[in-house]
């Protein structure tokens, strides 16, 4: 039983996927453009921020399994939604989805 509750304890690595760091990129051309370097830099390095804090208690947001088996989905500051996976050892944001973009099709193909 103890070792069951200590397991929660223990720090997860936090890794982007390629398709996230993309998301990523674009949203901060998207910001850039519209509302500076300055800003859109800003806005991504609290998005990553956030994720790294996922390395601690990182079974947080909604199950999705109809999407993705073991998908996860939780908002950031209302305009973000982050897609991620957790496994023993790591969590994998799969996708950073600016908007009210179709999740759907995000994962139609897994």
């Amino acid at each position: 039983m103890w070792s069951v509750q200590l397991a929660r304890f223990v720090s997860h690595k936090v890794v982007f996927s390629p398709e996230a760091r993309d998301d990523l990129r674009q949203l901060y051309i998207y910001i850039a453009e519209r509302a500076g370097e300055g800003r859109a830099l800003v806005y991504i390095e609290r998005i990553e921020t956030y994720c790294r804090g996922f390395s601690t208690f990182p079974e947080r947001g909604t199950r999705r399994d109809d999407l993705l088996s073991g998908l996860r989905l939780v908002g950031f500051e209302r305009r973000v939604t982050l897609a991620f996976r957790v496994d023993t050892t790591t969590v994998t944001f799969d996708r950073v989805i600016y908007g009210g973009r179709d999740l759907g099709t995000l994962f139609d193909d897994g």
